[in-house]
């Protein structure tokens, strides 16, 4: 007999059980599909098991340089233990995901491992939506729902022409599994995965060559920003090379060694390190999903929908999260699955997909860099007059005493209404720290609001009581 739901959820990552959870909470009957293990990407192959291991290499690092807070440790007697690291990130994955499957349970949400495709109508439904499941034993099962949501995810962009071997030549995926850890490193892609192993590979000591076809890391944000991880990585000793190509076709993994070369000016500049990490982006996981029995269309390898509702082509079929495209954040996915379910349970005040740029964006390197909303550049490409102000981290109390000067935060205003546009921070806790813009912008406050704000002293968070009160000539340590 077919599962009978009120509705189904292709996919268990953040976005899909997210999804889950609140059509549950509502009480609906909620069935999720999802081929691997509850978590997704997020939990498994990048968000958590990759915060893990930057975490670890911070630990050493700090020890290393543990003279300059006036403690003595045998730097004889410091040592990265790689099992130990990776015995770490597997504990921390394995309690997230018991905690997961808890929550499945609490919720009375059924859960079915297979693989999931979307069928036309059939005798088990007349119109489109139902869904034919491949269960591990090669047997089969239909889930029958009103409503169908999407959220299949996404995963590592390949460059074709490399020799990927899961070891030697790898994506993401694949190095959070590496046996041990390299000596050296080719990463090719400098955006936000690229600079976190940059950041993590440094910091454990590995020598990194880091290669980006812009003209600068993390082309999609704030200038400022690019150029102060820059900074940062290359005092590490972090080799940088930006406004390149990768030739693939040159590309040879023999023993021990990874050999490819770049193309830049000037002419081809060989490289070479025991291990090469490709981080060119992500794909969305739009194949082989049955899209094709029904109206759910796909644009440039990503689930179109209606960029309010997140309904697609079938208006009872949703879809979440990265195999949308967009922005590609966990909390971007768990932000469309409250929508999509507003929407489908008929809430009247049901919010839609919030943009890409009210969402905040995290780079967890260190320093850490977050930002939520406009640059100045893409602010002036929509015609806006703008006002900026920035303060650099050293000004706090806070930020000396943790050891961790490096950084600053930066505002963007408009200049004829005074509205926030944008803030851009690199320091310590930048992550955490961005939260209080993102609350901003949803209450549409303007800088000399945050500004008059009581910010407890001594703390990190002042950098924004500052840089906003810096805006209007107002900042107490500027």
């Amino acid at each position: 007999m077919p599962i009978e739901v009120d509705v189904a959820v292709l996919g268990g990552g953040p976005g899909g059980y997210t999804a889950a959870i609140r059509a549950a909470q509502a009480g609906r009957s909620v069935v999720i599909i999802e081929k691997d293990k509850l978590g997704g990407t997020c939990l498994h192959r990048g968000c958590i098991p990759s915060k893990s291991l930057l975490r670890s290499a911070e630990v050493y690092s700090t020890v290393r340089n543990a003279a300059s807070y006036g403690v003595s440790v045998p730097e004889e007697g410091v040592s990265v233990a790689w099992d130990g690291v990776m015995s770490r990130k597997g504990a921390i994955v394995d309690q997230l995901h018991r905690g997961l499957q808890a929550l499945m349970k609490q919720h009375r949400i059924q859960v079915v491992h297979g693989s999931g495709r979307i069928i036309g109508p059939s005798i088990f439904s007349p119109r489109s939506g139902a869904i034919a499941v491949e269960l591990p034993d090669g047997e089969s099962e239909t889930v029958v729902p009103r409503n169908v949501i999407i959220a299949t995810g996404s995963r590592p962009r390949r460059l074709e022409g490399l020799p990927y071997d899961e070891v030697n030549v790898v994506t993401s995926d694949e190095a959070l599994e590496w046996p041990t850890l390299p000596s050296s490193v080719i990463i090719v892609g400098g955006g936000v995965i690229g600079v976190e192993w940059a950041s993590l590979l440094s910091d454990f000591g590995a020598k990194v060559i880091l290669v980006e076809t812009a003209d600068r890391l993390v082309p999609s944000e704030d200038k400022e920003i690019s150029a102060e991880l820059a900074k940062s990585l290359k005092k590490r000793g972090v080799e940088i090379h930006t406004g390149v190509k990768l030739l693939p076709s040159s590309c040879q993994a023999e023993g021990n060694q990874v050999k490819v070369d770049i193309e830049k000016a000037g002419g081809v500049v060989p490289l070479s390190a025991e291990r090469m990490l490709v981080s060119v982006g992500r794909q969305g996981n739009v194949e082989n999903q049955g899209f094709e029995n029904t109206d759910v269309k796909t644009e440039k390898g990503f689930v179109k929908v209606n960029p309010k509702t997140l309904q697609t082509g079938e208006p009872h079929i949703y879809a979440i999260g990265d195999c949308i495209g967009g922005i590609q954040l966990a909390h971007a996915a768990m932000h469309e699955a409250a929508v999509a379910v507003d929407h489908l349970l008929g809430r009247a005040q049901a919010a839609s997909r919030s943009a890409d740029r009210d969402i905040p964006r995290c780079i967890y390197s260190r320093p850490e860099a977050a930002a939520i909303g406009w640059s100045e550049e893409e602010a002036a490409s929509q015609g806006i007059e703008t006002k900026t102000a920035k303060i650099p981290l050293r000004i706090l109390g806070k930020a000396l005493v943790y050891g961790e000067a490096e950084g600053f935060a930066k505002v963007i205003a408009d200049k004829r209404t005074g509205d926030l546009l944008g803030v851009h921070l690199v320091g310590a806790h930048a992550t955490d720290l961005i939260a209080e813009a993102s609350l901003a912008k949803l209450l549409d406050a303007v800088p000399w609001e945050i500004a008059s704000a009581i910010h407890p002293h001594p703390t990190l968070s002042e950098a924004l009581q500052e840089v906003m009160a810096a805006l209007d000539g107002g900042a107490s340590h500027g």
